[in-house]
């Protein structure tokens, strides 16, 4: 893959705001099937400063004009592709308002696969696993305008002490507010 190809590529992708790739991401849009050929030609991109590696196998398109506020979703988004996700717990709680503290460069995300903390150059991702069925998950969340689902306020309270987490910061008033 050349330079000036990758930058085309990304910039077509970046139109349609996808900026976040996983390594079977790469490997589509650079038609390659060969996987040393594959890790040299992301090795260069990321020498040239065109991708940044998030984590080992996710990559952040560096010149895209698309990244914002909700780069650290589309990152969980890409490491839990396949899985159910959506933020509840702390990050949850504090966008409704029920806990004062608004977590810093982490997200909170339940997910249907396994739990794990990333720490990325976006912030941490913290994927809590759930046993939750997918239709659950639908009815508790909300389709909102960003990459993943948002868990209603009392579903995260919920998910925040069936997980035993610390609820003493959580505001009774604001949760039980419509």
């Amino acid at each position: 893959m050349r330079k000036t190809d990758a930058v085309k590529a990304f910039a077509e992708y970046d139109k349609r705001g996808r900026y976040v790739f996983n390594n079977a991401d790469l490997a589509k849009i650079f038609h390659e099937d060969n996987e040393r050929a594959l890790r040299a030609g992301i090795k260069r991109l990321l020498d040239d400063q065109l991708l940044v590696r998030v984590i080992n196998g996710i990559y952040v398109n560096e010149l895209s004009q698309s990244k914002g506020s909700n780069t650290l979703e589309q990152i969980a988004k890409t490491i839990r592709r396949g899985e159910y996700n959506y933020v509840s717990l702390e990050s949850a709680l504090s966008e409704y308002g029920v806990i004062s503290q608004i977590p810093v460069d982490r997200l909170t995300v339940m997910t249907t696969g396994r739990s794990a903390e990333y720490k990325t150059p976006y912030g941490t991702i913290e994927f809590t696993h759930t046993k939750r069925s997918p239709t659950d998950i639908l009815e508790g969340t909300l389709l909102v305008d960003r990459p993943l689902r948002l868990a209603t306020k009392q579903v995260a309270y919920r998910d925040l002490k069936r997980v035993g987490r610390n609820t003493h910061l959580v505001d009774e008033e604001a949760l039980h507010e419509d």
